[in-house]
């Protein structure tokens, strides 16, 4: 029987000039300078963030307090290999999760004081779910009113894969980000086979995991998906799987899952009809909202506990949000773009899609055509400029 393959390395960010060397050279002490000013946090704070600062740009990874709640959990997801290493030179995706709670830390989020449980991030949040480009996004729900069934199921789908766009911990370092125009044609589009594992009307829908991204203009497409797919009867269960705590600047927690049906509860015309209806869901459980430990863990999903595991592969099928969550997915390692998509996610349980914006550089599933056309087009500024989106099914 011949070997199997050994897959390609994961991602670091120990490449002067690669997008992840980047983000933990640039993106992440911006962050903190924003949440450094986004409350009046006292002198213990401020002195947490700089030295958070100081680790981030010359320093190593440092263990958690000894008291730390989740100290054991950060033990079992591998921080004992990766103390005393420099953050690049650990799984990018692991240096980056264990950043935002080293930054929860500072804040004082899991502390005894005044900022235990603030959300750093929520000023940030609150201002995008108030800004009139979400109002302007609401506004054209009253258009599709009308439309055929058919139609307005794209349109919702197109509208919670491209609302991943609004990335707050995206547009930090990369402020032209949403003002460049998106791409017309996906690099990839198996929304048919989506369609085809969600029947219209079906005899006995089943339930959907919604595994969502971030909050604000990006989680409310979620929420009217999740209604269309109620309302039409392709799913009769929703659970929206979010983060356990602040995480990733814009990634959805409950408390943003709420501000979202506020927002839309209180809005003129058929946006608050949306907003009702999945209130109404809440409540009776048709729309249940999760917030497993696991969803803020550094690892690939393939590396999920059994009880996760069990919801997943007993769902008729996961929507998977986002870059991170992609990421999160394929194993965020250094895949050929033309490897199938179906052979980097043989360890998820159940049947999966993916609706992702391009921000980052890992990529599967695109054919030789299309990956030459992009480079040739954009030499490899398509993987991370957030201008290219996919829907990918593994059935």
């Amino acid at each position: 029987m011949p070997d199997t393959p050994l897959p390609p390395p994961v991602i670091l960010g120990d490449e002067p000039g690669s997008f992840p060397y980047g983000v933990l050279a640039e993106r992440h002490p911006a962050i903190i300078r924003q949440v450094r000013d986004a409350f009046p946090y006292d002198p213990a704070v401020h002195t947490a963030l700089d030295a958070l600062l100081e680790s981030c740009l010359k320093g190593v990874v440092e263990p958690l307090p000894a008291d730390a709640h989740d100290g054991d959990r950060w033990r079992d997801w591998g921080i004992d290999a990766y103390i005393g290493r420099s953050w690049f030179e650990v799984p990018w995706l692991w240096s980056e999760s264990y950043f935002y709670r080293r930054l929860l830390e500072a804040v004082g989020y899991f502390g005894d004081g005044v900022w235990r449980g603030l959300d750093p991030f929520r000023p940030f949040k609150l201002a995008e779910l108030d800004a009139p480009e979400t109002g302007e996004e609401l506004a054209a729900l009253d258009t599709l009113r009308d439309r055929p069934a058919g139609e307005r199921a794209r349109a919702l789908l197109h509208g919670s894969l491209w609302g991943n766009r609004a990335d707050l911990g995206f547009r930090l370092s990369d402020a032209d980000a949403e003002t460049r125009d998106a791409a017309p044609g996906l690099v990839a589009d198996d929304s048919e086979a989506l369609w085809a594992l969600l029947p219209a009307g079906g005899s006995t829908p089943g339930t959907v995991c919604l595994i969502a991204d971030n909050a604000g203009r990006e989680l409310i497409p979620d929420l009217l998906l999740a209604a269309h797919l109620l309302d039409h009867g392709r799913a009769g269960r929703i659970v929206l799987h979010v983060k356990p705590y602040p995480y990733y600047v814009s990634d959805a927690t409950p408390a943003d899952v709420v501000d979202a049906l506020r927002r839309l509860t209180s809005a003129p015309g058929e946006a608050a009809t949306y907003g009702r209806r999945l209130w109404a869901a809440m409540a009776d459980g048709t729309l249940a909202v999760r917030a497993h430990p696991f969803a803020a863990a550094p690892l690939p999903y393939a590396e999920m506990p059994p009880d996760l595991r069990a919801e997943y592969a007993s769902a008729t099928l996961t929507l998977v949000k986002g870059d991170l969550n992609y990421r999160r997915l394929v194993g965020d390692r250094r895949w050929a773009p033309t490897t199938p998509f179906a052979d980097t996610v043989t360890r998820f349980p159940g049947p999966v899609a993916a609706l992702r914006t391009l921000k980052s550089e890992v990529i599967t599933g695109l054919t030789e055509e299309t990956e030459s056309a992009l480079v040739a087009a954009e030499d490899q500024r398509w993987r991370t400029g957030g201008t290219h989106a996919l829907i990918q099914v593994r059935g």
